[in-house]
């Protein structure tokens, strides 16, 4: 994607970075963008999965159809990222990159808010929250 003269390449969102949001993950990022957090779904076998894509990766049905996720998550493994060069990264080091257990079964990477490394421990319980059309998580209340 070409750069645009005035305005910061950031590599968090599709609208600014690679890749770019294509028909197939449109609908999550505009979710997103509206503080909702979607997962998809198969048809044919009823398992949830995430990242978007259009077949299963369960049963390959491409009977797969986008649902909301109620935004719970457990905790399943973090890292305190200390350097990042890319924007919006390098600003917000350091910060704590994860892997959470949404609660409707599929694991989803993403980037914890509102805590720090010392109060973290695996299974603990996360809730979605919303920066800047971005999903990331917190603890729950906080």
């Amino acid at each position: 994607m070409a750069e645009t003269p005035g305005v910061p390449q950031k590599y968090d969102v599709p609208a600014y970075g690679i890749p770019e949001a294509d028909a197939l993950t449109l609908p999550y990022w505009d979710a997103a963008a509206r503080g909702r957090l979607l997962i998809r779904r198969c048809t044919a076998c009823s398992r949830p999965h995430h990242y978007p894509r259009e077949f299963c990766p369960h049963c390959w049905s491409e009977d797969v159809v986008w649902e909301e996720a109620c935004g719970r998550a457990g905790l399943y493994t973090w890292s305190t990222v200390h350097r990042n060069d890319l924007p919006p990264f390098r600003d917000r080091t350091p910060y704590l990159a994860a892997v959470v257990d949404l609660e409707e079964g599929p694991r989803m990477m993403t980037e914890l808010v509102g805590c720090t490394a010392a109060e973290l421990y695996a299974g603990m319980e996360l809730a979605v929250r919303f920066r800047e059309g971005v999903p990331v998580f917190g603890l729950p209340g906080r």
